[in-house]
């Protein structure tokens, strides 16, 4: 069954595919808990911490730029999506939109659902980064993070927080869920970053 649906990482170029993974032809779901479903008439997405507070409605956030996107995705589970076609706002486009204190090193990501995940300034703030709503050209489905994801292709998948609706910004590291429950704090998958030396 696996064979369907995974294949030998040996054909694709090695600066593609990091250590442990293997590529899918499919894109699994993978979620902890039950998977929020919000229409995005009620979706807000707030900013709050060393920034200056303010929260988008779903209009006010697509009218920000919109881009579109082709990144390879990798999750910790030790899959590999190549070349994943996606629709949305760079994560520097939207950072030009807010304020945000200079004393800002850390964001803990927010998301419907109660989950959340931490990420360095340097890791979040960078042109490569985005949030999505499009999927291969298809609102972005509740089981894939819809309405609204974060994409960090540079890191493993889980600090690409699926329904995502706010960013606290902090002075400080402080752990999301599955950091504090064993996973690393940074997650760089060309250095194999699953796991904190503590689990």
């Amino acid at each position: 069954m696996l064979g369907k649906f995974f294949r030998k990482s040996e054909s694709e170029p090695s600066n593609r595919v990091p250590p442990g993974q293997r590529l899918t032809t499919g894109f699994p779901v993978l979620t902890y808990g039950s998977t929020p479903e919000v229409s995005t008439v009620d979706w807000q997405f707030r900013v709050w911490g060393l920034a200056q507070e303010k929260t988008f409605t779903w209009a006010e956030f697509m009218a920000l730029p919109q881009s579109d996107f082709t990144a390879d995705f990798h999750c910790v589970t030790t899959w590999s999506k190549l070349d994943v076609q996606w629709t949305g706002v760079k994560v520097t486009d939207f950072m030009a939109a807010i304020e945000v204190d200079p004393q800002a090193v850390h964001i803990m990501e927010h998301c419907y659902g109660g989950y959340t995940t931490n990420i360095a300034m340097d890791d979040f703030h960078r042109a490569e980064n985005f949030f999505a709503h499009t999927l291969f050209g298809q609102p972005l489905s509740p089981d894939h993070g819809g309405p609204l994801r974060l994409v960090v292709p540079h890191l493993y998948a889980w600090k690409s927080a699926k329904w995502i609706n706010g960013l606290e910004f902090l002075d400080h590291t402080e752990l999301g869920f599955w950091e504090r429950n064993g996973y690393h704090h940074r997650g760089e998958p060309w250095a194999e970053e699953r796991y904190s030396v503590r689990f």
